[in-house]
């Protein structure tokens, strides 16, 4: 029985790892975060990090150290009801609604659009039926992801991502310092970036690959569980460093290449993606799209990969009997083919009102999870906290849908809610109560 992984194992996790968890967004976002925030760049990258760097790797090292075998696992320890309603809704947003959708137009959006005249939705209709045939290929095959992706997919997509962020860097248009910071990093960098971080999804889909993890390092014959939790988190770690130095080398190139952009920043359409093409183009010409098409294609396709597999186990068992891994497989990338034609822009938008909602309640399961020890996993603790966060959580949706007297309520009693951290004293009021009630009844 193998006691831990060798080098070699654990590298080819940590790359799997990264490789499910950089996608669309991570590549897009951080390069916007960059142009916008210049000066405070420093700030803002760290507020980032937060939510898309340190949140998924706590949420990794959750369920390694609280011995989950997944969301299910973790989130039944609120309620049955929390645990069926929250792992639908947490899935099906970094599933087929959202994420992957996302992966499939991002692809185009970048890659391709610019090319195809006025018959975009044609061309996009044809690519995506391509891109979703290939994910769907490499998803019905769930038990080689550590090869179609470890040692294929993700290699591929940091060598054309490295030939673009090291031509940015070492012929800056500029200096990050000269570029003024704007939008909302000129007041509160650091909320920015904190907010910007959670488009990338990571703090959700974290609790979604978990699973992916833990399966793998058993396959590699990791049998006990603290080996097996051990080993998660290590593999965590891997993944995550890697994460946080390449959003330092985007963001740092977003600011750097400010200039070439500078008068469509304001342009609420303007994009990550729409940013990348024009650095790209500005220093390989022609070259530089086949390479940027190259790198979008492959980080979307591996993650979307990993989010249909892990959306299809996931279902398999919460609904047993119902449908078998491969027909989950195949209705989940049908669906994201269908929405992913609705357009990159539409999709952020819809998003982004569900990923304030569920976010705090995310965060807080992860922290539960964590800190579990403490408490012995008592559900009257999971139960507290979370309705507390889910309360706050409404009131972060009603913000972010602009109702008004909702929002103007909120902000009067409720600490750093214009900041998007409402949730925040709700949930620790909630955990104090769980603990103030469970040492009077033990």
């Amino acid at each position: 029985m193998q006691e831990k992984l060798t080098v070699r194992q654990l590298t080819l996790i940590g790359s799997m790892l990264f490789g499910l968890f950089f996608g669309a967004g991570n590549l897009i976002f951080p390069l916007i975060l960059g142009a916008r925030a210049g000066s405070a760049l420093p700030v803002a990258l760290l507020g980032m990090l937060v939510t898309a760097v340190g949140i998924p790797l706590l949420g990794v090292m959750s369920m390694g150290i609280s011995r989950s075998e997944g969301l299910l696992d973790l989130a039944g320890r609120v309620s049955p009801t929390f645990r069926l309603l929250f792992t639908c809704a947490l899935y099906l947003t970094i599933g087929p609604l959202f994420a992957i959708p996302r992966c499939a137009a991002t692809s185009f959006t970048i890659g391709f659009s610019p090319y195809v005249g006025d018959k975009v939705m044609l061309w996009q209709g044809l690519f995506s039926a391509l891109f979703f045939g290939a994910v769907l290929y490499f998803s019905l095959k769930p038990s080689k992801i550590l090869d179609s992706v470890g040692k294929f997919l993700n290699p591929a997509f940091l060598l054309f991502l490295g030939i673009l962020l090291v031509a940015a860097l070492a012929n800056p248009v500029q200096s990050a310092a000269t570029v003024p910071p704007s939008g909302d990093y000129k007041s509160a960098a650091f909320a920015a970036g904190f907010l910007q971080g959670y488009d990338t999804l990571d703090a959700l889909a974290c609790l979604a690959f978990g699973i992916i993890v833990i399966r793998t390092v058993r396959q590699l014959g990791i049998t006990r569980a603290e080996d097996v939790a051990f080993s998660t988190v290590k593999a965590g770690l891997v993944s995550m460093s890697l994460m946080a130095l390449i959003y330092a080398a985007t963001a740092l190139a977003g600011a750097q290449s400010y200039g070439l952009y500078a008068d469509r920043l304001s342009d609420p359409g303007f994009t990550g993606g729409d940013a990348f093409a024009i650095i790209s183009h500005h220093y390989f010409g022609g070259a530089g799209s086949l390479i940027l098409t190259a790198t979008v294609t492959l980080c979307c396709m591996k993650t979307a990969v990993g989010l249909v597999t892990s959306c299809a186990e996931t279902f398999e068992e919460m609904f047993p009997g119902k449908l078998r891994y491969p027909q989950w497989a195949v209705l989940f990338t049908g669906g994201s083919f269908l929405i992913s034609n609705v357009g990159l822009s539409k999709i952020i938008e819809f998003s982004a009102p569900v990923l304030y909602f569920l976010y705090p309640p995310a965060i807080v399961l992860i922290l539960l999870g964590l800190s579990g020890n403490l408490f012995n996993h008592d559900g009257r603790v999971y139960r507290w906290t979370m309705g507390f966060t889910l309360a706050a959580a409404v009131l972060e949706l009603a913000r972010v849908l602009g109702l008004e007297i909702v929002t103007q309520t909120a902000g009067r009693f409720l600490p750093l809610y214009a900041y998007g951290l409402g949730w925040l004293i709700p949930a620790a009021v909630g955990f104090l109560i769980g603990m103030a009630i469970r040492k009077r009844k033990i």
